[in-house]
């Protein structure tokens, strides 16, 4: 039940990071609530080159992350829900180092979902050692 709640925490978030992406990209002047100044800015992070994955934006990658990970783990398919999660975790290591070195901001937006990475992948580890 944590990873579902987990999962939809994600989604919601990523949708949101999507929302300002969608919003600055149609306003320049657009200020998401996650704006405090230079050293935190989520929209700093967002519109960075390291905003996107391959050419699609880290907030609609996020998306499809969370709804397969929802869908996983209501299949009970725990192993693939544990390597996707541990992917994701590394993914959040570096995003996180590209977002306070490269980028020297604190994206609240980012670092909420990296918090439910690491949320993820614990509870996916305690699951997949005490439930398989």
């Amino acid at each position: 039940m944590i990873l579902q709640i987990l999962s939809i925490l994600g989604l919601l978030i990523s949708l949101y990071a999507f929302k300002i992406e969608y919003t600055l990209k149609r306003n320049k002047k657009y200020k998401a609530l996650c704006e405090f100044n230079e050293k935190v800015s989520c929209s700093k992070a967002i519109k960075s080159k390291y905003g996107h994955l391959a050419g699609i934006s880290n907030s609609i990658v996020g998306l499809f992350f969370y709804v397969l990970i929802f869908i996983l783990i209501s299949l009970n398919l725990n192993n693939l829900v544990f390597y996707l999660v541990t992917l994701g975790f590394l993914g959040s290591i570096y995003l996180a180092y590209l977002s306070l070195i490269k980028l020297k901001t604190l994206c609240l937006i980012c670092n909420s979902i990296y918090l439910i990475n690491i949320l993820l992948l614990i509870f996916s580890l305690e699951f997949k050692l005490f439930f398989d």
